[in-house]
């Protein structure tokens, strides 16, 4: 069996997620077995780093992916999440095992990301996509078993305090804990968000335009929604901090003053193996509140 290297890089930081990677050949034997499938090859590339996934073909001929998630705390509910937005517009959960994380996965075709697209038209698929996402939760009141963003924060704020001793601005950091602790208070106008659309996780396909794919669910603020792909533009983010956000947060509809604060706090703030990157400390100065 084929393991990525950086999927094997990190189950071997955690003694669990290590136990989930020493079982995963038997998983695959298993599921394979029970759906029917033939699998190909894993996928390996800069964003196969916390599942393995890989194209399959079902009893019937039609293509699949499926993938095997490792445990982590941001990716709990994918599979509640893409049932809950039910191909609308997220790929399509064909099958699920909740207990081994799972999923069988319509495939799209020709299946290149976002990232072939210049970076200003990437603004405007994402923000199509992230309204389509929220204005399904606005409009549904089934959104009981989903977690508050406020939870995915109180987790990173933990690991950011872990790592004190390497904060490069240690006033920087707290003000970007202090504004995630405010903002992620729930709200009556919270929804069902993805938590970490990009380009990367947005797929050409045949049944619509681009699929968002590896949604991670937590009930918040709209505006929180913006931010990742507002970090995966790092040049353009570093060249005009101010003008990006009010950019995205026009495309997007969302308060642009809580997404300069969002974007201020996830830079100051986020749990990060290299402190000494001077990016994000510069961006974060750049729209300190």
């Amino acid at each position: 069996m084929i393991i990525p290297e950086q999927l094997s890089e990190n189950c071997r930081k955690h003694e669990g997620r290590q136990r989930w990677l020493e079982g995963l050949p038997a998983m695959l034997e298993e599921l394979t077995r029970r759906w029917s499938l033939r699998a190909g090859a894993p996928f390996e590339h800069a964003n196969v780093t916390c599942s393995w996934v890989a194209p399959v073909v079902r009893a019937d001929g039609t293509s699949a992916v499926l993938k095997l998630a490792m445990p982590h705390m941001e990716g709990e509910s994918e599979i509640e999440g893409l049932l809950f937005w039910n191909g609308d517009p997220t790929v399509r959960l064909l099958e699920a095992d909740h207990e081994a994380g799972a999923m069988l996965l319509e495939r799209c075709q020709p299946g290149h990301s976002l990232h072939s697209e210049p970076e200003d038209k990437g603004d405007i698929v994402i923000a199509t996509l992230l309204r389509r996402l929220w204005k399904r939760s606005a409009t549904s009141n089934n959104l009981q078993g989903f977690r508050h963003l406020s939870q995915m924060l109180e987790y990173w704020s933990s690991e950011t305090v872990a790592q004190a001793r390497l904060w490069p601005d240690a006033g920087l950091v707290r003000d970007g804990l202090r504004i995630w602790e405010a903002l992620g208070k729930p709200l009556p106008t919270d929804v069902l968000l993805a938590t970490d659309l990009h380009a990367g996780n947005v797929l050409r396909s045949e049944r619509e335009p681009w699929l968002v794919i590896d949604p991670k669910p937590f009930i918040g603020d709209p505006a929180y929604d913006v931010v990742q792909h507002l970090h995966n533009c790092e040049g353009r983010l570093k060249a005009d901090p101010a003008g990006l956000v009010k950019r995205l947060a026009d495309l997007c509809e969302v308060d642009e003053e809580r997404l300069r604060l969002w974007t201020f706090a996830r830079a100051a703030a986020d749990p990060r193996p290299d402190w000494s990157n001077s990016l994000w400390v510069g961006i974060a100065r750049a729209l300190a509140p």
